[in-house]
């Protein structure tokens, strides 16, 4: 027996259920992973440096030529790097684990008002990453010592892009966590996107409010 047009339009919307699912926990996989790389890199060019100086930026701290950077921002009063983002980096791990929670635990439990939270919520990540790194190379370059053998005005370092710092040329650009939490974003969109198109379609849409009462893969009926 042929399945009725009813019959092969609860299969589909099953599908498209099951569609969101996979995309929330792809996007969340992604966010969870960027933990483990590299978000930003930044590179130091002088005529005493030809082959430049690297920064290699983790969500948990700093790596590559920090010893000699920290000397040079030594002379003109800039503080350790070791010293930037302690609570940011002490929190990380937690903060990049409640959101990938998040996103998975809202897939299924928010409803047609809140079919957007785990966007949102994951969004945060990247943006409040770039907001928080924006603060602190303006930090950086603002909280000089007065004390310091070479004195300079205020600066704000470069973020992405090329940039100068007296004699010093600067790259600053996003690196592959930062791209692989981007792309969590973007699977959250489409999986949000998707969502909305299976709430138009419920039986129960417009009873649903902020939670769902089929858990997104149960059958309404």
């Amino acid at each position: 027996m042929k399945p009725t047009p009813v019959q092969l339009m609860r299969t589909w919307e099953v599908k498209r259920r099951r569609v969101v699912v996979a995309l929330s926990v792809m996007a969340a996989a992604c966010l969870g992973g960027s933990w483990f790389l590299p978000w930003w890199t930044f590179r130091l060019f002088a005529p005493q440096y030809p082959k430049g100086l690297s920064l290699v930026i983790h969500l948990t701290g700093v790596q590559g030529d920090v010893a000699e950077i920290d000397t040079i921002n030594h002379y003109i009063g800039m503080h350790s790097l070791a010293d930037s983002a302690l609570l940011e980096r002490a929190a990380s791990h937690w903060i990049v684990g409640l959101t990938a929670a998040a996103v998975v635990v809202l897939t299924f439990l928010a409803g047609r008002k809140l079919g957007w939270l785990g966007m949102v919520i994951g969004l945060g990540l990247p943006l409040g990453f770039v907001i928080d790194t924006t603060y602190w190379m303006y930090k950086s370059g603002h909280d000089l010592d007065d004390r310091a053998p070479i004195t300079l005005k205020p600066f704000m370092p470069t973020v992405i892009g090329d940039g100068k710092v007296g004699q010093f040329l600067t790259e600053a650009w996003p690196a592959v966590g930062f791209w692989l939490a981007v792309t969590g974003v973007v699977l959250l969109a489409i999986a949000t996107w998707q969502r909305a198109r299976v709430c138009r379609v419920c039986p129960t849409h417009d009873e649903c409010g902020t939670t769902c009462p089929h858990r997104l893969l149960g059958h309404p009926s």
